[in-house]
């Protein structure tokens, strides 16, 4: 797998969940309810084997609290694998950037936390991500939002000018993390953090799981392991790195994984027992 076949793969199958949450929030009437969460019964109406609603990796990462006011199809739209905007300890006035934004609930939420004063940056490669992200913004009446077409490892933004970046399961599907965590590095102003929610692993993890395209886009087969996250993190010039385990995935997670991506498990599930994670990433660019 090349950069250039990861990356269509990537836009493809993130099109086609963003295709397939507005047609379901036009057409189906639980997904058009005002409710700010999705029930157990809308869950299964509107989530689908493709939609986060059945992903262990997905589901359950947002609290009423925290969705109410969102659009439905914000929430539904979030195929992370944590809740960076939770813990990244955001302030009034800073200028936020999510990296790889999809449907827009991070970038919603870091616009709260900043309030009118700050400023939250959405950055995605695909045209319909970006389409639905701008729809929830309209949708949410966000001010201090915007969305931006672009590449993680190629960043539209000039240097030093974000207080905060932050990212959603995205970086593991890039071909080259180093080039991302560069690119962080250079917008972020001295003194500025990251504070991302990322799979990772920890141990051997068997070469048919990371040679599979249909696990890399689903956050597998891309992570890194903990160790080489923070050596990658120093060699961008990050310094204070910190990984935090958020969610660990059990062999019954594994198992349930492969059947809603319809995947043929190519090894038995009971070998990724603990080897897979979600973790809260954070670094800081030096203050000099």
């Amino acid at each position: 797998m090349n950069e250039t076949d990861v990356r269509q793969v990537v836009r493809q199958k993130y099109g086609e969940a963003a295709r397939r949450i507005r047609e379901r929030d036009a057409s189906t009437p639980c997904c058009g309810s005002p409710s700010p969460v999705p029930s157990d019964e809308s869950a299964s109406c509107c989530s689908g084997t493709a939609l986060p609603g059945t992903n262990p990796i997905t589901r359950d990462l947002y609290d009423a609290i925290q969705a109410g006011g969102l659009p439905e199809a914000a929430v539904l739209a979030s195929l992370g694998c944590g809740n960076p905007t939770a813990l990244a300890e955001l302030k009034p006035g800073e200028v936020v950037l999510d990296l790889g934004s999809g449907g827009g609930i991070d970038v919603l939420l870091s616009a709260r936390r900043t309030g009118p004063t700050g400023k939250a940056w959405g950055l995605d490669m695909t045209d319909e991500m970006l389409a639905l992200a701008n729809e929830n913004k309209r949708r949410a009446g966000a001010i201090n939002v915007e969305f931006l077409k672009g590449e993680i490892e190629n960043i539209p933004l000039p240097d030093a000018c974000v207080d905060v970046i932050i990212s959603n399961c995205v970086i593991n599907l890039s071909a080259d993390k180093d080039r991302v965590l560069h690119e962080a590095f250079r917008v972020l102003k001295p003194g500025g953090r990251f504070a991302v929610s990322d799979v990772v692993t920890r141990g051997e993890i068997r070469s048919e799981i990371r040679s599979s395209m249909a696990a890399w886009v689903g956050c597998l087969a891309g992570a890194l392991d903990e160790d080489l996250y923070r050596d990658k993190l120093a060699g961008a010039g990050f310094v204070h790195v910190d990984l935090e385990p958020t969610r660990i995935y059990t062999a019954s997670d594994a198992r349930e994984f492969f059947a809603a991506n319809g995947l043929d498990a190519p090894i038995p599930a009971d070998e990724l027992d603990g080897r897979f994670f979600s973790a809260l990433i954070r670094a800081k660019k030096p203050a000099r």
